[in-house]
């Protein structure tokens, strides 16, 4: 991620400095931008001019001193919370006082990051989506220590990068790894309940949703091990809040080390001659599978408004701009109508319940109106 992010400021001709404990890594990192460079030159997307200027703005090294004229950092290491702050103390010690220090956390608290710098009003969270150079969404995340200045020149830059920018409230998760739990979550769900297979859900989401990717199919290319890790990262940061209760299935998958396709087997085999099992299209059944899990991620879409972590219309554009869904929820929403969803989940909350299914107060209100 970091390569990819020192990529986009290249390209934006910014003299960029890329900065990794590892040799190896960075050597990986040269290595893997040339690659890349020499593919959009072969398509013609860049000339190989702008290919020899690009890598010529990419500084490589280990020393973090090298920081020293920047005006803005972005860090992208490991997720924990005692590693990060070492750093960030570090490299405020090395960095001009007007320095922009960001995260590209996606899990954790940019607060908690920001607690241990003395000058924290120069912290926010800058989180760009895999791969950084081709995803458009880069969600900016103002802590409760941030400055107004601080967000301004942070979010112009990246706008100016031709990035499709929102901002949003410092509470777990975002908005896109909050908004999109059920879309893993309700489908792992309706699989425990013997309601259909993995295949059968996957087809069900893209054939009658009109999503790219299944959540069986999402999951194994993600990682299971890295999806329900954040799972329960942000079931943890709620307060264990039942809407977002991680999965056994996820978690024995994950036990047995059937991560996806990075280890060839997941949800799904990807070994080489396997054969992939056939979904059952039942229309009726898919029907019901595709309207549980857009009226729970529809739901929580209306729990992001209504708990203010951004706007209406920054949630929608988050969504169709960071994981690609077919339309923004809330939009979708209104297409199928209002009374149509929550009475959907007031039926699940009826019959299971669950505090996980109650329609949200907004959703309510608006039914209600």
């Amino acid at each position: 991620m970091g390569s990819g992010i020192a990529q986009v400021a290249a390209q934006n001709e910014h003299e960029t400095i890329l900065v990794d404990v590892s040799q190896e890594t960075l050597n990986k990192a040269e290595d893997d931008l040339n690659k890349i460079l020499n593919r959009l030159v072969e398509k013609d997307r860049i000339s190989a001019d702008d290919k020899i200027n690009i890598q010529g703005r990419i500084t490589y090294t280990t020393d973090m001193a090298d920081f020293k004229g920047c005006s803005l950092i972005i860090e992208a290491i490991v997720e924990k919370l005692e590693v990060k702050h070492q750093v960030f103390s570090k490299m405020e010690n090395i960095v001009s006082a007007e320095c922009i220090l960001a995260s590209n956390t996606s899990s954790l608290s940019i607060a908690s990051i920001g607690s241990a710098l003395k000058n924290p009003d120069r912290i926010l969270g800058i989180h760009f989506f895999n791969p950084a150079p081709l995803m458009p969404l880069v969600e900016i995340i103002p802590a409760v220590q941030t400055s107004e200045k601080t967000l301004k020149t942070a979010k112009d830059l990246i706008d100016s990068w031709g990035k499709s920018t929102v901002v949003c409230k410092d509470t777990p998760g975002f908005i896109v790894n909050r908004v999109a739990r059920p879309f893993y979550g309700e489908a792992l769900r309706i699989y425990e309940e013997g309601i259909a297979d993995f295949v059968t859900i996957d087809w069900a989401m893209t054939e009658l949703g009109g999503f790219r990717m299944g959540p069986f199919t999402l999951m194994d290319y993600i990682g299971n091990d890295v999806n329900y890790a954040v799972t329960e990262s942000v079931f943890a940061a709620f307060y264990y809040d039942p809407r977002f209760k991680p999965s056994f299935t996820q978690r024995r998958h994950s036990e047995a080390g059937y991560l996806g396709r990075k280890s060839g087997r997941g949800y799904f085999n990807y070994a080489e001659g396997a054969t992939q099992p056939e979904p059952n299209k039942d229309p009726i059944l898919g029907k019901k599978i595709l309207d549980r899990i857009l009226a729970m991620l529809i739901n929580e879409a209306f729990d992001a408004v209504f708990m203010q972590v951004a706007s209406p219309e920054d949630i929608d554009k988050a969504m169709t701009k960071g994981v690609n869904y077919p339309k923004g929820l809330l939009a979708w929403a209104d297409e199928i109508g209002l009374e149509k969803v929550f009475n959907q989940l007031d039926s699940l909350f009826q019959e299971y319940g669950e505090d996980r299914y109650r329609p949200n107060p907004l959703l309510r209100r608006r039914v209600n109106l």
